[in-house]
């Protein structure tokens, strides 16, 4: 089993004392480790499963988490954690059955990613800035990814965003890579020229013939105006997200008062429907789920 020998163990912790999980946690944990390592023997759904038969499960777990972080319910938050959890365990026994990896060597690598990735905690480096921690971060994990693959092609610091990211988020992150080895504009303004810039070019192509170019160009847009986002402090998921969520209460407001009203959308003029979209702006005043703690 691949197992990393240089992580720090519980007989001799790396972390102060005061931080130490309670023995109540840790058993909790192993019992639910045991249940899934029982149904993986005892269960005919479980014991068919494999790491890609219940890949896109994994996924719909991670959305659930986010919408249960959005809704501001801990209740709910508890529970889809604990199906992320369930997930980890899961493939990890799949993993052990295998002679893959344990969850043990899943642990262990993440404590030494953890440890070896905040060298102001755990080291000699002295820092209180976030984005020096990040930059650090980036930084330590292009050294680790240059010696692994010493021998092989040259990495990219583009590596580990995954593919599947939604695309505005994938954006982001790789944006975040690029500045994390200096690849960025210098300043907001310089970044929001580049909006303008992109601007002109698609308003420029939108008035041809050539489709290609038309999508091209506004995907252009929009990477420039993530940028900018990130540049400022947005995560442009979360914000669209936030805008989505505004929309849809917004428009089945409107719904709901034609329904009251008797009417349809064929009764209703464009001016009717944006007086009452105006009225919905004034009537949902709340803060936006994305902004839900």
């Amino acid at each position: 089993m691949p197992t990393d020998s240089n992580a720090p163990r519980l007989d001799d912790p790396i972390y102060d004392a005061q931080y130490r999980e309670p023995e109540a946690h840790t058993e909790r944990y192993a019992d639910l480790a045991s249940i899934v390592r029982q149904l993986r023997q005892d269960c005919p759904w479980d014991r068919e499963q494999t790491h890609v038969s219940v890949k896109h499960l994994l996924i719909e777990e991670a959305y659930e988490v986010v919408e249960a972080i959005e809704s501001g319910d801990p209740t709910e938050l508890q529970k889809e954690l604990g199906d992320v959890l369930l997930h980890v365990l899961f493939h990890s026994t799949i993993a052990e059955e295998a002679g893959r990896f344990t969850v043990q060597d899943v642990i262990d690598a993440e404590i030494d990613k953890l440890v070896r990735r905040h060298p102001h905690v755990f080291g000699d480096l002295e820092t209180n800035d976030p984005d020096a921690v990040l930059a650090n971060w980036e930084r330590i994990k292009q050294q680790e990814s240059d010696n692994e693959d010493a021998d092989d092609a040259l990495k990219s610091a583009l590596d580990g965003v995954p593919a599947h990211l939604p695309s505005l988020l994938r954006a982001f992150r790789m944006q975040e890579k690029a500045a994390g080895v200096g690849f960025d504009f210098p300043d907001t303004q310089s970044t929001w020229a580049k909006v303008e810039e992109e601007l002109a070019e698609f308003k420029e192509a939108d008035s041809s013939d050539d489709a290609e170019a038309r999508a091209q160009e506004f995907g252009d847009l929009l990477f420039a105006l993530v940028n900018y986002g990130r540049q400022v402090g947005i995560n442009p998921e979360n914000a669209l997200r936030g805008t989505n969520a505004r929309f849809q209460e917004r428009f089945q407001y409107i719904e709901a008062q034609l329904h009251a009203r008797e009417k349809s959308w064929d009764d209703v003029s464009l001016d009717e429907a944006d007086a009452l979209w105006d009225e919905a702006k004034t009537a949902l005043r709340s803060p936006s789920a994305s902004n839900a703690p």
